[in-house]
């Protein structure tokens, strides 16, 4: 870590222990004596911190009647690109879960604390807010209470009994499931559980159910392995067991934004000779891979399997005719 992260860790030491010993500062700065030494030293005279070493007992701590830091302010530290889209991100999802529902006296802590830590900079938490946005991709609504309910039975490990609307049949099913998991994925939340009915593991998405009610029944449990290997070897949110390997072609100028992207943790990709851009993922289920394809207009080609080809022709010639 650089020298402005040692001094928030300090920070957080002394702020979390009240009296921290020089041996835990040497372990979790992880560098030498003289430097933990020179990094107090700055921190006293440079940024005012009013750190005494208490020989009592035994640690250096904040000086005042409590051993609270008086007013004193740390260096500007930037996030990097992944702690920024981290934080916002959580603070996104918490606002977004209406916090003058049912969980707003629990979200509202987290938020505040959010707000602190992305204010820890030498701007505000809304200044950044102003500087920084996380736009969601079509988002869906989804009620409040339902989602209560299912995090409540996933971490009880109870069974479910929800009424889950199938939006490409139009039609509400009835289903017993067992939740594994829940899944935030393009900016929408999904339940990964095993259905009773079907025997199997079956995806739902959350916003779809409405109606959900805790069966005071242990819930079966499904290894992650297994999990992985059903939900998460195809492409996307669809499941299947049986997997199969869609091999796409980009035209050059597409291939300078989609090879800087990430379709699936198992893709395979090159360029060929022509600049065009060869990926190729792993998929279970078509829907969703025909529409991402779908959105790469006359960017893209794909050269196999032939059904997955067929699909994609017939899309682009009923979408022809609309017009």
């Amino acid at each position: 870590m650089d020298r402005t992260e040692r001094f928030y860790r300090i920070d957080q030491l002394l702020n979390e222990r009240k009296v921290v010993p020089f041996a835990l500062l040497a372990e979790k700065l992880e560098v030498s004596r003289a430097t933990i030494k020179r990094d107090l030293e700055y921190m006293r005279n440079r940024l005012n911190a009013p750190i005494v070493w208490d020989r009592e007992a035994g640690g250096y701590r904040f000086a005042g009647p409590e051993g609270g830091a008086a007013q004193y302010e740390l260096p500007g530290l930037w996030f990097s690109a992944q702690e920024a889209h981290a934080l916002l991100t959580m603070q996104h999802l918490l606002m977004n879960l209406d916090a003058s529902g049912l969980l707003g006296p629990h979200i509202a802590p987290l938020l505040a604390r959010l707000r602190a830590l992305l204010g820890t900079a030498d701007d505000s938490s809304e200044e950044i807010q102003k500087r920084i946005r996380i736009l969601g991709m079509a988002a869906r609504r989804l009620a409040l209470e339902h989602f209560a309910v299912v995090g409540s039975a996933l971490l009880r490990r109870k069974r479910l009994l929800i009424s889950h609307h199938v939006r490409a049949r139009d039609e509400t099913v009835e289903r017993e499931v067992s939740p594994q998991r829940l899944v935030h994925y393009r900016d929408n939340w999904y339940l990964d559980a095993w259905c009773h009915l079907r025997n199997d593991l079956r995806s739902f998405a959350v916003d779809a159910i409405r109606r959900a009610e805790i069966i005071e029944q242990a819930a079966r449990n499904v290894p992650e392995k297994t999990l992985d290997a059903v939900l998460g070897a195809g492409y996307g949110i669809f499941s299947g067991r049986r997997v199969q390997r869609a091999r796409l072609r980009f035209t050059p100028e597409r291939a300078r934004w989609v090879a800087q992207e990430q379709w699936h943790p198992k893709q395979k990709a090159r360029f060929d000779k022509d600049g065009s851009y060869l990926l190729e993922v792993p998929y279970s289920d078509s829907r969703e891979l025909v529409m991402d394809i779908l959105r790469q207009g006359d960017g893209v080609e794909v050269l196999a399997p032939a059904a997955l080809r067929r699909e994609v022709a017939a899309r682009l010639r009923d979408a022809l005719a609309r017009y």
